[in-house]
């Protein structure tokens, strides 16, 4: 992990020096805007560096219908480093992107996002090559930092958020209309592989700004997904946990075998109306077995719903198709000179997940999520979540679990 360290620093340290090196004919300016800046005059040159801190605490509770199904549970509470990320990324030449992201949560070193891109190519738009998100799920393309609720719902388990490969996307009509289309080679979700060879994934997505009108803060974002995959393994599994990362993974699909590809589907609306939010998305599996299987395919799928309201007057905030929602500002900080209350939202979401067809038992849970969170500052916020989850015929769980985060 030291050596891993050492080679950030390192990167970041050649990196600034390069761009300084054009300061005699072309200045740079260095800033503060909820995270740190480096600008050339001419804007051909940008640098951004900083990172994220996630602490979370959570508290279990599981009835004793749930106990003699799957054993009494080892601890009644735990706490961890969500996340840990230093990142850096820039613009070289105007058209030139990259990003470098590590990830030193669990004692294991991870890069979350490595890639290089061109941007404003024409006729295609902009290439991304590398690890990055698949284009894939409205709330799996938000970032960590700006979800609604601490962790996403069931259905980010049917697939990993990031993969290798080539990306490329696009905005239309004032991007009232956005395009993302990507080939992936089945990397692993920490991207850490130095062979991603479990076949292959082809992944686009196509989303619309149904409703959009700044002054009034209203947008409607509709959105359809795909996927389709093709595992070298010939196996495919879904394991989900109440909505904690702490907590323990109650249904199971187990390893399915004889597994020719997967198709997976989503669909995806997002309304927001001054404080107000709604946000929704529903996928389903579709795994087609070869010859060798008893049942031909497997049908498996995952929804949620959630609102949310700042009690404040704040609004959220959304950023672009691929990247989702972004950074909510308080209208007054906490403390300091706003001498402010920060920003105050409360939310709610029900969620489901059915990994129960033919032979396969993995079984059905529905969850119900009440958050608060209480943005401080735009780059650090306090967030409280309370999960009753229901596994159907097995028992009940609860989680109480809060965060403290901050990012820079």
């Amino acid at each position: 992990m030291q050596r891993k360290h050492l080679l950030f620093s390192a990167l970041m340290f050649s990196f600034i020096t390069a761009f300084s090196q054009e300061a005699p004919t072309n200045p740079f300016s260095f800033k503060w805007d909820n995270g740190f800046k480096l600008e050339s005059q001419d804007k051909q040159f940008s640098l951004k560096f900083g990172g994220r801190i996630m602490v979370d605490h959570a508290y279990f509770f599981q009835n004793d219908e749930l106990d003699s199904n799957f054993g009494p549970l080892l601890s009644k509470s735990g706490t961890e480093f969500r996340r840990a990320r230093l990142f850096m990324s820039g613009t070289v030449y105007s058209n030139v992107e990259f990003k470098l992201q590590f990830d030193f949560a669990s004692g294991e070193v991870a890069f979350k996002d490595m890639y290089i891109g061109l941007t404003d190519v024409p006729g295609v738009g902009n290439i991304r090559v590398g690890h990055v998100k698949e284009p894939f799920r409205l709330d799996a393309l938000t970032s960590s930092k700006y979800i609604t609720f601490m962790e996403r719902s069931f259905f980010i388990d049917f697939s990993q958020e990031r993969n290798n490969g080539i990306l490329v996307f696009n905005d239309f009509f004032g991007e009232r209309l956005s395009a993302q289309a990507g080939a992936f080679r089945m990397a692993s979700n920490n991207g850490n592989d130095i062979l991603a060879d479990d076949g292959y994934v082809l992944t686009g997505r196509i989303t619309g700004l149904a409703i959009q009108n700044s002054e009034k803060r209203q947008l409607l974002h509709l959105g359809l997904g795909y996927s389709y995959r093709k595992p070298e393994s010939k196996t495919y599994s879904i394991a989900s946990r109440p909505e904690s990362h702490l907590e323990l993974k109650y249904i199971n699909t187990e390893t399915i075998e004889n597994v020719n590809n997967i198709n997976l589907a989503n669909f995806e609306a997002a309304f927001v109306s001054g404080p107000l939010s709604l946000q929704g998305e529903y996928l389903t599996a579709t795994v087609n077995n070869n010859a060798e299987a008893t049942f031909k395919k497997y049908n498996f799928d995952s929804y949620y719903g959630q609102v949310s309201y700042y009690i404040t007057g704040e609004s959220k905030n959304y950023k672009g198709s691929y990247e989702g929602f972004d950074r909510v500002k308080p209208k007054k900080n906490f403390g300091g000179k706003d001498k402010g209350a920060g920003a105050w939202e409360v939310a709610l979401r029900y969620s489901n997940s059915d990994l129960e067809n033919n032979d396969v038992l993995g079984g059905r849970q529905s969850d119900i999520t009440l958050g608060l969170n209480w943005h401080l500052n735009p780059v650090t916020r306090i967030m409280i979540n309370h999960v009753w989850a229901n596994i159907e015929n097995k028992g009940n769980a609860s989680v109480l679990q809060g965060r403290l985060q901050i990012d820079f």
